[in-house]
């Protein structure tokens, strides 16, 4: 071909490659129109351009100059799913992850024919999978993480051609896990994680994918044993099977896996012993299968691999650790707490290891810690809780400058603190409870400038606090109770004005309280009991708003107690047995509070016990005043008794004309009339005041009691009653008496309080119920009282209250959500068995299949409503769950679910943040008896599970009442939060994960 007809031909093909370009460019503007695009990134394509190619997110051929990849991820877009992009002939690329394309997937998706690529992660897609998806015959990669799509996998999904990435993590794919899938033998990654499938089997034919490499089904409600088949899988280098409840051995095939470099297997019911032959297993880094059953010692051959990670922890493991484990050139991380491992740590352990995490705790090692542990300088958290460790902390820990986390409780070790370990620059919590160690705190804890958390009790150090602990700004919790502490308070110690918590009870301390405490704003306990405090007690005490224990008892206080303490919300007073005078303040004047003042001779109130020696100087003195008013209040008397009878026939005549006009409804045989009830309801019988109406007591001419509720004429709004905290937003007290009595009067349920009948009039409406004489669970919980609530009393008021919840929303037809689920409003029996009472706000749940019904008001209690009720008013059962959560928290953590405390957080907010940032021990209720730990933080899982944020993570009641009754057997609770590590879905473990095995 010549050169001149050459140019020619180019000439003439020229206008029809701008025309080509000129319809992409077309195509990619009606999709900019398309979409919802909030922060203008698609602002460059321009469509007078004669080519999208310099246009955000798109590349286009270098040959043809066409659009071969869109790439918008990140972008803020929303709108349905840009169909329009398929008419891109040679698109090979999409990825449209975290945005907001919030529409079914359409089944012309498989118009994009050209694409390998496909990335439609982290965005509001619903409905099925499309079935025509594989007809798209090039694609490899597809990636659905994070949507909502429901349903089944589609069976055509088994003839894909080329597929090599598949996943659908956090959707809410409900079938099984389909065999077909095993077809894929092209597959390199498959994740399903995060979904809820329906309880099935791992599919054996997986065990055909040899070309897998990633294998990830956590949490997919798998049951039954893992299938040998998965042995096959000659290519895997990371599986996980974790969050399921997978049964038997771990099968010998899978040390078979010789290219495997990460096994998770946590948190299943796996039992028997770990099986031989992990020597095969060369490349292994990571072995997690902690929280199950396994039995049996840990194989040395285990511990000769180049093992990063060892997890086995929360198992039945026993014997020896091996000696070859700390052999292991990459290890960083070893957790073998709470098993039955015995014997001696090996002496030369983390000397050719770069250990960063070690966690033994709960075992039963005995002998010294060992000298090397930190010899690479990389070790950040020593937690050795629960064992039998001797001798002293070495001195090669006092240099360890990585260590962010000591916990050394519970042991037998002895002699003194090295003097450098003190002072560790990046440690926040050092928790050395329960030893016999001695010596004093060292000066050089003035360098420890990030310790929160200093845990020393139960120990035998002595000498004086120094000056330098003020120092640490970060300082959260100051506990060194029983121990020979001896001098005064450091000056200094005002200055650390985050302290929540210092306890430094059974002690020598003396001296004054220092001035200058009104600084502990967050200072939540103060327990200096059973020292030689002196002076008096500051008024400042007055002015720390979130302090509510309190215990200066046992000490030489002298002085006046000052007024400023009624200010406080108290829940543990004690004041007992100092040199205190003068009259006590009026708000604890009260009997409930005589232990709290007893032992001070000088100190005078109205209660037995108190100012007994200026009684009896006193006695003679007003013998001649009693003498001479007693004739005079002889007169007053009988004047007075005229007066009364008087009052009280004119009142008997108006009641009589009254009491015509009312009509009794029953509900249940009764002994007595409306007369007996209304001759009763006078101030004096008052009991309790809500939102919608006022509770008497009216003992009944034959001995009994009953409650007896008057209706207020409009329900109070907007959580004006600073009691309840009640939101109830329009209703009036016909709505209240109509819901409770048509709740009530049809319901027969030992957990539900029994309404005997109703009396109406046409100004007032009485509902009349059995007395519960242990009153609401709130009331007592948040009182003085609260002592009475031991961990077995607050257990069996917990699942009494779920099955009445239970009751009401699965054997109810139609069901029943109460809407004001709370603590006062589970009332308690003389037997403290738990009545769930007040339905007032109650509605009928709608079962005609059209979904949840939407309420014109927000009905329930400050703290206790569901995130999503509060903004689209959707009635459910799953409303309901959230608020008994909340009663959960609080039974568990003893806290209101609101507080000045907590700041602008609720219950559960601080919960959350307080486990993560302390751990468990800051959150459980200190009335509680240590030795039910397990079964308390079992059921803080609970009620973290039924507050989740979404709704769909919330189990029912019904389920709610069987994992209840599991703790009550002894069975084991799961249940984790995850987190994101190196991009890949891992479990996180709260502060104290490893304390007693608590997971959260």
């Amino acid at each position: 071909m010549t050169p001149l007809l050459l140019s020619f031909l180019c000439l003439l093909l020229s206008p029809l490659f701008t025309l080509s370009l000129n319809q992409e460019a077309l195509i990619l503007h009606q999709l900019k129109l398309a979409l919802s695009d909030p922060d203008s990134v698609l602002n460059d394509w321009n469509d007078r351009d004669d080519t999208p190619c310099n246009w955000f997110g798109i590349k286009c051929d270098a040959v043809s100059g066409s659009v071969y990849s869109v790439d918008l991820s990140n972008a803020n877009l929303g709108g349905p799913f840009p169909s329009l992009l398929c008419r891109l002939k040679n698109l090979t690329f999409l990825s449209l992850d975290n945005n907001s394309i919030n529409s079914t997937l359409p089944l012309s998706i498989s118009d994009c024919s050209s694409l390998e690529h496909l990335d439609l992660a982290q965005n509001l897609l619903t409905g099925p999978l499309p079935n025509t998806l594989p007809e798209i015959r090039n694609l490899k990669h597809l990636d659905l993480t994070g949507n909502n799509f429901s349903g089944d996998i589609p069976e055509s999904f088994g003839r894909f051609q080329k597929l090599e990435v598949i996943s659908v993590v956090y959707n809410l794919f409900d079938g099984i896990i389909p065999a077909f899938l095993g077809n894929i033998s092209t597959l390199k990654t498959l994740n399903l994680s995060y979904n809820p499938f329906t309880p099935g089997r791992i599919p054996a034919e997986l065990g055909n994918l040899t070309n897998l490499e990633i294998l990830w089904l956590t949490e997919c409600n798998l049951v039954g044993e893992i299938p040998d088949s998965l042995g096959r899988l000659q290519n895997l280098h990371d599986l996980d099977l974790a969050l399921n409840d997978l049964v038997g051995v771990i099968p010998s095939s899978l040390t078979e896996m010789t290219s495997l470099v990460q096994l998770e297997l946590y948190n299943n019911s796996l039992t028997g012993e770990l099986p031989r032959g992990w020597g095969k297993l060369t490349a292994l880094r990571l072995l997690d299968a902690s929280m199950n059953r396994l039995t049996g010692t840990i194989p040395d051959e285990l511990c000769r691999l180049p093992l990063e990670s060892l997890n086995l922890y929360e198992n039945n493991l026993e014997g020896i650790l091996p000696t070859s484990i700390a052999n292991s050139p990459n290890l960083y991380e070893l957790r073998l707490f709470q098993n039955r491992l015995s014997g001696e740590l090996p002496q030369n352990l983390g000397k050719n290891s770069p250990l960063r995490w070690i966690d033994v705790s709960s075992n039963q090692f005995s002998g010294e810690i060992p000298q090397t542990v930190c010899d690479e300088g990389r070790l950040e958290e020593l937690l050795m809780i629960y064992n039998s460790f001797s001798g002293r902390i070495p001195s090669s820990l006092s240099e360890c400058r990585s260590l962010r986390r000591v916990r050394l409780c519970y042991n037998k070790l002895s002699g003194e603190v090295p003097s450098g370990f003190w002072g560790l620059p990046h440690v926040y919590l050092l928790d050395l409870t329960d030893n016999s160690l001695s010596g004093p705190i060292s000066k050089d804890i003035a360098s420890a400038s990030n310790l929160s958390l200093i845990k020393i009790s139960r120990n035998e150090f002595e000498g004086a606090i120094p000056e330098e602990i003020g120092f640490l700004d970060n300082l959260v919790e100051f506990s060194g109770s029983d121990n020979r502490l001896s001098g005064a308070l450091p000056g200094s110690i005002v200055k650390l004005t985050k302290l929540g918590t210092i306890d430094l009870h059974n002690n020598e301390l003396s001296g004054e309280i220092p001035d200058g405490i009104a600084s502990w704003k967050k200072l939540n306990e103060l327990n200096l009991a059973n020292n030689s405090f002196s002076g008096t007690i500051p008024e400042e005490i007055g002015s720390l708003s979130v302090l509510n224990y309190l215990d200066l008892s046992a000490n030489r206080l002298f002085g006046q107690i000052p007024l400023s303490l009624q200010n406080l919300k108290l829940n543990e007073l004690n004041l007992s047995n100092n040199r205190l005078s003068g009259e006590i303040p009026p708000l604890f004047a009260k009997e409930i509070y005589r232990t709290s003042f007893m032992g001070n001779r000088g100190l005078c109130g109205d209660m037995e016990g108190l100012c007994e020696r200026r009684r009896e100087n006193n006695n003679e003195a007003y013998a001649w005043l009693f003498r001479s008013i007693f004739v005079l209040a002889g007169l007053v008397f009988i004047v007075g008794m005229v007066w009364f009878f008087w009052k009280y026939w004119n009142f008997k005549k108006a009641r009589a004309v009254d009491k015509s006009k009312w009509t009794l409804m029953s509900f249940h045989k009764l002994g007595f009339s409306e007369q007996e009830i209304l001759d009763s309801l006078d101030e004096d019988n008052v009991i309790g005041s809500g939102s919608s109406g006022k509770v008497y007591k009216v003992v009944l001419s034959n001995g009994e009691a009953v409650a007896v509720k008057r209706l207020w004429g409009v329900v109070k709004k907007d959580c004006e009653n600073a009691d309840t905290g009640d939101i109830e937003k329009g209703e009036v007290k016909d709505d209240v008496f109509d819901a409770e009595v048509g709740t009530l009067g049809k319901i027969r349920h030992k957990n539900i309080v029994k309404l005997w009948c109703c009396c109406t009039t046409r100004d007032c409406k009485l509902l009349v119920y059995e007395y519960m004489p242990n009153g609401s669970l709130g009331d007592l919980l948040h009182s003085n009282k609260a002592g009475l609530l031991d961990w077995l009393t607050r257990y069996k008021i917990i699942v009494d209250a779920a099955e009445g919840l239970s009751y009401l929303h699965h054997d109810c037809v139609p069901p029943i959500v109460h809407r004001d689920v709370k603590s006062s409003n589970i009332l308690l029996d003389g037997d403290y068995g738990a009545r769930v009472a007040d339905f007032g706000v109650a509605k009928i749940v709608d079962v005609t299949g059209k979904g949840p019904k939407s309420m014109s008001i927000i009905a329930g209690s400050c703290g206790y409503i569901a995130p999503e009720y509060a903004y689209t008013l959707r009635v459910n059962e799953k409303s309901d769950i959230y608020s008994f959560g909340v009663v959960i928290l609080e039974l568990v953590t003893g806290k209101r679910p609101v507080d000045p405390e907590f700041g602008e957080k609720d219950l559960v907010k601080w919960v959350c943040t307080t486990l993560d940032q302390k751990g468990v021990d800051h959150v459980l209720d200190t009335k509680l008896d240590s030795c039910f730990k397990e079964e308390i933080c079992k059921v803080l899982n609970i009620g973290l599970l039924c507050t989740s944020p979404l709704p769909i993570n919330r189990p029912s009641m019904r389920r709610v009442v069987k994992m209840l009754q599991e703790v009550g057997g002894e069975k084991q609770v799961k249940t984790t939060i995850i987190d994101s590590k190196d991009g890949k879905l891992t479990p996180y473990y709260y502060e104290d994960a490893s304390d007693n095995g608590s997971v959260a």
